[in-house]
Protein backbone atom coordinates (compact mmCIF):
# COMPACT_ATOMS: atom_id res chain seq x y z
CA UNK A 1 0.00 0.00 0.00
CA UNK A 2 1.72 3.32 -1.11
CA UNK A 3 2.20 5.90 1.55
CA UNK A 4 -0.59 8.55 0.21
CA UNK A 5 -3.36 5.59 0.74
CA UNK A 6 -1.91 5.31 4.33
CA UNK A 7 -2.41 9.17 5.58
CA UNK A 8 -6.09 9.13 3.63
CA UNK A 9 -6.40 6.08 6.14
CA UNK A 10 -5.30 8.12 9.28
CA UNK A 11 -7.29 11.59 7.94
CA UNK A 12 -10.47 8.94 7.30
CA UNK A 13 -10.39 7.87 11.30
CA UNK A 14 -9.91 11.32 12.49
CA UNK A 15 -13.30 12.00 11.62
CA UNK A 16 -15.28 9.43 13.49
CA UNK A 17 -16.74 10.28 16.37
CA UNK A 18 -17.38 8.27 19.33
CA UNK A 19 -20.79 7.41 20.81
CA UNK A 20 -22.27 5.35 23.57
CA UNK A 21 -22.94 1.87 22.66
CA UNK A 22 -25.81 0.52 23.71
CA UNK A 23 -26.79 -0.61 26.46
CA UNK A 24 -23.85 1.30 28.37
CA UNK A 25 -25.20 4.87 30.62
CA UNK A 26 -21.88 5.83 31.57
CA UNK A 27 -23.52 8.12 34.27
CA UNK A 28 -25.02 4.91 35.86
CA UNK A 29 -22.91 3.20 38.32
CA UNK A 30 -21.31 -0.17 37.88
CA UNK A 31 -21.68 -2.95 40.24
CA UNK A 32 -18.95 -3.49 43.06
CA UNK A 33 -16.34 -6.82 43.33
CA UNK A 34 -18.55 -8.49 45.87
CA UNK A 35 -21.71 -7.53 44.07
CA UNK A 36 -20.90 -9.34 41.43
CA UNK A 37 -19.71 -12.09 43.43
CA UNK A 38 -23.39 -12.24 44.70
CA UNK A 39 -24.89 -12.15 41.27
CA UNK A 40 -22.55 -15.34 40.30
CA UNK A 41 -23.95 -16.83 43.38
CA UNK A 42 -27.93 -16.24 42.54
CA UNK A 43 -27.42 -17.69 38.80
CA UNK A 44 -28.52 -21.37 38.17
CA UNK A 45 -25.89 -23.67 36.47
CA UNK A 46 -27.56 -23.63 33.02
CA UNK A 47 -27.32 -19.54 33.24
CA UNK A 48 -23.67 -19.66 34.23
CA UNK A 49 -22.42 -21.73 31.15
CA UNK A 50 -24.49 -19.80 28.81
CA UNK A 51 -22.19 -16.70 29.97
CA UNK A 52 -19.15 -18.93 28.64
CA UNK A 53 -20.38 -19.18 25.47
CA UNK A 54 -19.55 -16.51 22.36
CA UNK A 55 -21.04 -17.84 19.67
CA UNK A 56 -20.40 -17.46 16.08
CA UNK A 57 -22.98 -16.06 14.33
CA UNK A 58 -24.97 -18.39 11.82
CA UNK A 59 -26.26 -14.94 9.84
CA UNK A 60 -29.85 -15.09 10.78
CA UNK A 61 -30.29 -12.24 13.37
CA UNK A 62 -34.27 -13.80 14.52
CA UNK A 63 -32.38 -17.41 15.39
CA UNK A 64 -29.66 -15.28 17.13
CA UNK A 65 -32.12 -13.61 18.77
CA UNK A 66 -34.16 -17.04 20.06
CA UNK A 67 -30.70 -18.48 21.04
CA UNK A 68 -29.34 -15.22 22.97
CA UNK A 69 -32.73 -15.57 25.21
CA UNK A 70 -33.21 -19.44 25.32
CA UNK A 71 -29.45 -20.30 26.32
CA UNK A 72 -28.37 -17.02 28.29
CA UNK A 73 -25.73 -16.69 26.20
CA UNK A 74 -22.58 -14.21 27.36
CA UNK A 75 -21.34 -13.85 24.18
CA UNK A 76 -21.37 -13.02 20.26
CA UNK A 77 -19.17 -13.59 17.15
CA UNK A 78 -19.67 -11.83 13.95
CA UNK A 79 -18.05 -12.12 10.76
CA UNK A 80 -18.19 -10.83 7.15
CA UNK A 81 -21.66 -11.82 6.37
CA UNK A 82 -23.05 -10.11 9.64
CA UNK A 83 -21.73 -6.69 8.87
CA UNK A 84 -22.34 -7.02 5.15
CA UNK A 85 -24.99 -4.93 3.01
CA UNK A 86 -26.23 -2.52 5.76
CA UNK A 87 -25.87 0.88 6.36
CA UNK A 88 -24.79 1.88 9.58
CA UNK A 89 -27.91 2.73 12.00
CA UNK A 90 -29.43 -0.52 10.45
CA UNK A 91 -26.39 -2.94 11.76
CA UNK A 92 -26.67 -0.87 15.25
CA UNK A 93 -30.46 -1.43 15.47
CA UNK A 94 -29.49 -5.06 14.97
CA UNK A 95 -26.94 -4.91 17.67
CA UNK A 96 -28.95 -3.09 20.10
CA UNK A 97 -31.47 -5.69 19.29
CA UNK A 98 -29.20 -8.23 20.39
CA UNK A 99 -28.68 -6.83 23.57
CA UNK A 100 -32.12 -6.29 24.42
CA UNK A 101 -32.64 -10.10 23.86
CA UNK A 102 -29.84 -10.70 26.45
CA UNK A 103 -30.63 -10.32 30.36
CA UNK A 104 -26.93 -9.75 31.22
CA UNK A 105 -25.39 -7.44 28.62
CA UNK A 106 -23.41 -9.40 25.57
CA UNK A 107 -19.97 -9.04 24.44
CA UNK A 108 -19.90 -8.78 21.14
CA UNK A 109 -16.94 -9.71 18.90
CA UNK A 110 -15.13 -10.09 16.18
CA UNK A 111 -11.66 -10.38 14.05
CA UNK A 112 -10.70 -7.02 13.24
CA UNK A 113 -6.75 -7.20 12.86
CA UNK A 114 -6.74 -5.62 9.42
CA UNK A 115 -5.29 -6.66 6.43
CA UNK A 116 -6.35 -10.01 5.22
CA UNK A 117 -8.83 -10.43 8.27
CA UNK A 118 -10.62 -7.16 8.48
CA UNK A 119 -14.25 -7.21 9.07
CA UNK A 120 -15.06 -3.75 8.53
CA UNK A 121 -13.32 -3.58 5.47
CA UNK A 122 -16.52 -5.85 3.71
CA UNK A 123 -18.91 -3.08 3.97
CA UNK A 124 -17.35 0.09 3.59
CA UNK A 125 -20.75 2.12 4.43
CA UNK A 126 -20.37 1.09 8.29
CA UNK A 127 -16.98 3.37 8.65
CA UNK A 128 -17.18 5.81 5.89
CA UNK A 129 -15.24 4.07 3.65
CA UNK A 130 -11.83 3.79 5.57
CA UNK A 131 -9.09 1.06 4.97
CA UNK A 132 -7.71 -0.98 7.35
CA UNK A 133 -4.03 -1.96 6.34
CA UNK A 134 -2.37 -5.13 7.76
CA UNK A 135 -0.83 -4.76 10.93
CA UNK A 136 3.06 -4.73 9.32
CA UNK A 137 1.91 -2.61 6.69
CA UNK A 138 1.17 0.45 9.25
CA UNK A 139 4.50 -1.00 11.36
CA UNK A 140 6.45 -0.54 8.29
CA UNK A 141 5.46 2.81 7.55
CA UNK A 142 4.61 4.23 10.68
CA UNK A 143 6.17 2.32 13.30
CA UNK A 144 4.77 1.85 16.85
CA UNK A 145 3.33 5.07 17.47
CA UNK A 146 1.08 4.13 13.55
CA UNK A 147 0.52 0.82 15.36
CA UNK A 148 -1.20 2.38 18.71
CA UNK A 149 -3.02 4.99 16.58
CA UNK A 150 -4.52 2.64 14.23
CA UNK A 151 -5.56 0.49 17.34
CA UNK A 152 -7.21 2.93 19.16
CA UNK A 153 -8.87 4.19 15.93
CA UNK A 154 -10.01 0.99 14.56
CA UNK A 155 -11.63 0.20 18.29
CA UNK A 156 -13.52 3.46 17.97
CA UNK A 157 -15.16 2.57 14.57
CA UNK A 158 -16.00 -0.91 16.58
CA UNK A 159 -17.06 1.00 19.72
CA UNK A 160 -19.03 3.46 17.16
CA UNK A 161 -20.84 0.06 15.98
CA UNK A 162 -21.90 -1.60 19.32
CA UNK A 163 -19.11 -3.84 18.99
CA UNK A 164 -16.94 -4.04 21.94
CA UNK A 165 -14.41 -7.14 22.00
CA UNK A 166 -12.04 -7.70 19.38
CA UNK A 167 -9.69 -10.65 18.45
CA UNK A 168 -7.07 -8.62 17.50
CA UNK A 169 -3.84 -8.46 18.01
CA UNK A 170 -2.14 -11.47 16.45
CA UNK A 171 1.33 -11.77 18.61
CA UNK A 172 2.71 -14.87 16.88
CA UNK A 173 6.02 -14.67 15.67
CA UNK A 174 7.33 -16.95 12.80
CA UNK A 175 10.33 -16.22 10.33
CA UNK A 176 9.15 -18.43 7.54
CA UNK A 177 7.24 -15.69 5.02
CA UNK A 178 5.36 -18.68 3.51
CA UNK A 179 3.36 -20.07 7.15
CA UNK A 180 -0.45 -19.83 7.16
CA UNK A 181 0.50 -16.83 9.92
CA UNK A 182 3.15 -14.56 8.71
CA UNK A 183 0.59 -12.33 6.45
CA UNK A 184 -1.22 -11.80 10.01
CA UNK A 185 1.62 -11.47 12.31
CA UNK A 186 3.99 -8.16 12.70
CA UNK A 187 6.59 -9.10 10.53
CA UNK A 188 8.90 -8.67 13.13
CA UNK A 189 11.24 -10.59 16.06
CA UNK A 190 10.05 -11.65 19.54
CA UNK A 191 10.92 -8.01 21.58
CA UNK A 192 9.13 -6.08 18.76
CA UNK A 193 6.16 -7.56 18.83
CA UNK A 194 6.33 -7.66 22.47
CA UNK A 195 6.25 -3.44 22.20
CA UNK A 196 3.60 -3.78 19.93
CA UNK A 197 1.42 -6.04 21.60
CA UNK A 198 1.27 -2.91 24.84
CA UNK A 199 0.92 -0.41 21.73
CA UNK A 200 -2.31 -2.03 20.81
CA UNK A 201 -3.45 -3.22 23.92
CA UNK A 202 -3.07 0.27 25.08
CA UNK A 203 -4.44 1.89 21.92
CA UNK A 204 -7.87 -0.89 21.61
CA UNK A 205 -8.67 -0.52 25.29
CA UNK A 206 -8.84 3.31 25.94
CA UNK A 207 -11.75 3.12 23.37
CA UNK A 208 -13.20 0.59 25.81
CA UNK A 209 -13.17 -2.47 23.11
CA UNK A 210 -11.34 -5.79 24.79
CA UNK A 211 -8.27 -6.72 23.10
CA UNK A 212 -7.26 -10.17 22.84
CA UNK A 213 -3.54 -11.46 22.44
CA UNK A 214 -3.47 -14.48 20.40
CA UNK A 215 -2.59 -17.33 19.39
CA UNK A 216 -1.56 -18.61 22.85
CA UNK A 217 1.40 -20.43 23.30
CA UNK A 218 2.44 -19.33 19.99
CA UNK A 219 1.37 -20.15 16.62
CA UNK A 220 5.08 -19.96 14.81
CA UNK A 221 5.33 -21.73 11.58
CA UNK A 222 2.69 -24.58 12.37
CA UNK A 223 0.08 -25.62 10.00
CA UNK A 224 -3.23 -23.97 9.59
CA UNK A 225 -5.57 -25.35 12.02
CA UNK A 226 -8.73 -24.16 10.39
CA UNK A 227 -8.60 -27.61 8.12
CA UNK A 228 -6.80 -29.96 10.32
CA UNK A 229 -4.79 -30.70 13.41
CA UNK A 230 -1.34 -29.03 13.62
CA UNK A 231 1.71 -30.01 15.51
CA UNK A 232 4.79 -28.62 16.52
CA UNK A 233 7.75 -30.00 18.65
CA UNK A 234 9.31 -26.81 19.46
CA UNK A 235 11.15 -27.40 23.40
CA UNK A 236 8.64 -25.32 26.04
CA UNK A 237 12.10 -23.63 26.86
CA UNK A 238 11.84 -21.78 23.01
CA UNK A 239 8.05 -20.99 24.37
CA UNK A 240 9.12 -19.65 27.30
CA UNK A 241 12.21 -18.04 26.18
CA UNK A 242 10.56 -16.36 22.74
CA UNK A 243 7.45 -16.62 22.15
CA UNK A 244 5.67 -15.98 25.47
CA UNK A 245 7.70 -12.78 25.50
CA UNK A 246 4.41 -10.78 23.67
CA UNK A 247 1.98 -12.62 25.78
CA UNK A 248 4.09 -11.38 29.13
CA UNK A 249 4.30 -7.83 27.50
CA UNK A 250 0.43 -7.72 26.77
CA UNK A 251 -0.38 -9.17 30.12
CA UNK A 252 1.48 -6.20 31.74
CA UNK A 253 -0.63 -3.72 30.02
CA UNK A 254 -3.77 -5.38 31.14
CA UNK A 255 -5.02 -6.98 28.56
CA UNK A 256 -8.42 -8.25 29.04
CA UNK A 257 -8.30 -11.45 27.11
CA UNK A 258 -5.77 -13.98 25.60
CA UNK A 259 -7.12 -16.72 22.67
CA UNK A 260 -6.04 -20.18 23.12
CA UNK A 261 -4.82 -21.92 19.82
CA UNK A 262 -5.74 -25.28 18.37
CA UNK A 263 -1.90 -26.33 17.53
CA UNK A 264 -0.80 -29.44 19.27
CA UNK A 265 2.66 -28.14 21.01
CA UNK A 266 4.01 -31.76 22.01
CA UNK A 267 6.39 -30.43 25.07
CA UNK A 268 3.59 -29.02 26.17
CA UNK A 269 0.82 -31.32 26.20
CA UNK A 270 1.60 -34.75 23.44
CA UNK A 271 -2.42 -35.42 23.85
CA UNK A 272 -3.98 -32.53 23.26
CA UNK A 273 -4.57 -29.15 21.31
CA UNK A 274 -3.73 -26.46 23.22
CA UNK A 275 -7.13 -24.65 23.64
CA UNK A 276 -8.10 -28.25 24.94
CA UNK A 277 -5.52 -28.95 27.40
CA UNK A 278 -4.95 -28.30 31.01
CA UNK A 279 -1.55 -28.45 30.66
CA UNK A 280 -1.40 -24.98 28.61
CA UNK A 281 -3.81 -23.37 30.36
CA UNK A 282 -1.79 -24.08 33.89
CA UNK A 283 0.87 -22.55 32.48
CA UNK A 284 -1.18 -19.26 31.11
CA UNK A 285 -2.52 -18.96 34.54
CA UNK A 286 0.53 -19.76 36.81
CA UNK A 287 3.66 -19.31 35.11
CA UNK A 288 2.44 -15.86 33.08
CA UNK A 289 0.13 -15.20 36.41
CA UNK A 290 -2.50 -14.30 33.97
CA UNK A 291 -5.76 -13.45 35.82
CA UNK A 292 -8.50 -12.40 33.26
CA UNK A 293 -10.47 -14.37 30.51
CA UNK A 294 -9.08 -16.72 28.35
CA UNK A 295 -10.64 -17.84 25.45
CA UNK A 296 -10.85 -20.92 23.32
CA UNK A 297 -10.66 -20.20 19.38
CA UNK A 298 -12.95 -21.45 17.69
CA UNK A 299 -14.17 -25.02 18.52
CA UNK A 300 -15.72 -25.46 15.05
CA UNK A 301 -12.60 -25.25 12.92
CA UNK A 302 -11.22 -27.87 11.41
CA UNK A 303 -8.56 -29.47 13.92
CA UNK A 304 -10.89 -29.18 17.01
CA UNK A 305 -13.29 -31.30 14.73
CA UNK A 306 -10.99 -34.12 13.66
CA UNK A 307 -9.69 -34.13 17.19
CA UNK A 308 -12.92 -34.83 18.99
CA UNK A 309 -14.23 -37.13 16.21
CA UNK A 310 -11.12 -38.66 16.63
CA UNK A 311 -11.01 -39.16 20.74
CA UNK A 312 -15.01 -39.51 20.84
CA UNK A 313 -15.28 -36.36 23.16
CA UNK A 314 -17.31 -33.23 23.58
CA UNK A 315 -14.84 -30.59 22.68
CA UNK A 316 -16.96 -28.14 24.19
CA UNK A 317 -16.69 -29.87 27.79
CA UNK A 318 -13.22 -30.40 27.07
CA UNK A 319 -12.41 -26.92 26.76
CA UNK A 320 -14.06 -26.19 30.05
CA UNK A 321 -12.07 -28.77 31.73
CA UNK A 322 -8.93 -27.71 30.42
CA UNK A 323 -9.71 -23.99 31.92
CA UNK A 324 -11.35 -21.52 29.13
CA UNK A 325 -13.34 -19.16 30.54
CA UNK A 326 -15.21 -18.09 27.14
CA UNK A 327 -15.43 -20.99 24.98
CA UNK A 328 -16.38 -20.18 21.22
CA UNK A 329 -18.87 -22.73 19.93
CA UNK A 330 -21.96 -23.09 18.29
CA UNK A 331 -22.73 -26.36 20.17
CA UNK A 332 -24.33 -24.43 22.47
CA UNK A 333 -27.59 -26.65 22.13
CA UNK A 334 -26.02 -29.72 22.99
CA UNK A 335 -22.92 -28.09 25.02
CA UNK A 336 -24.70 -26.56 27.81
CA UNK A 337 -25.92 -29.91 29.38
CA UNK A 338 -23.07 -31.91 28.51
CA UNK A 339 -21.12 -29.70 30.87
CA UNK A 340 -24.15 -29.08 32.95
CA UNK A 341 -23.52 -32.96 33.65
CA UNK A 342 -19.83 -33.12 34.03
CA UNK A 343 -20.54 -30.41 36.64
CA UNK A 344 -23.23 -32.55 38.40
CA UNK A 345 -20.65 -35.32 38.08
CA UNK A 346 -18.12 -33.98 39.68
CA UNK A 347 -15.65 -33.82 36.43
CA UNK A 348 -15.76 -30.18 36.54
CA UNK A 349 -15.78 -28.35 39.79
CA UNK A 350 -18.39 -25.78 39.91
CA UNK A 351 -16.07 -23.23 42.12
CA UNK A 352 -14.14 -22.82 38.35
CA UNK A 353 -17.42 -22.60 36.42
CA UNK A 354 -18.15 -19.71 39.45
CA UNK A 355 -14.62 -18.50 38.90
CA UNK A 356 -15.08 -18.19 34.93
CA UNK A 357 -18.40 -15.93 35.08
CA UNK A 358 -16.53 -14.01 37.71
CA UNK A 359 -14.01 -13.09 35.43
CA UNK A 360 -16.25 -12.40 32.45
CA UNK A 361 -18.66 -10.35 34.71
CA UNK A 362 -15.83 -8.42 35.43
CA UNK A 363 -14.56 -7.95 31.81
CA UNK A 364 -17.88 -6.56 31.20
CA UNK A 365 -18.18 -4.55 33.86
CA UNK A 366 -14.58 -2.51 32.46
CA UNK A 367 -15.80 -2.59 29.34
CA UNK A 368 -18.85 -0.57 30.76
CA UNK A 369 -21.63 -2.98 29.63
CA UNK A 370 -22.73 -3.95 33.54
CA UNK A 371 -24.53 -0.99 35.09
CA UNK A 372 -27.08 -0.51 37.67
Amino acid sequence: MKKKVLLAFFVLLAGITVVNQMPVQAAQTQPTKKELKKQVDQMTLEEEIGQMYAVPSNGDPQAMKQAIKQYHLGGLVLFARDLAQQKRPEFQQKIAAYQTAAQIPLLIGTDQEGGSVSRLSVNPNLTGGQSFPAPKTIYDQYGFNGSEDLSRKTAQALHQLGINWNFSPVVDVTSDHKSFIFDRTLGQNYDQTANYAVRVVRGMQSAKVAATLKHFPGYGSAADTHTGLATTKRPLSQFQHDDFLPFRAGIRMGVDSIMVAHIIATNIDDKYPASLSPAAHRILRKELDFKKVIVSDDLGMGAIKEFARQQKISADVQAVKAGNDIIMSRNYATGTPAIAKAVQQGEIPRSQIDQSVYRILKMKRELGLLHQ
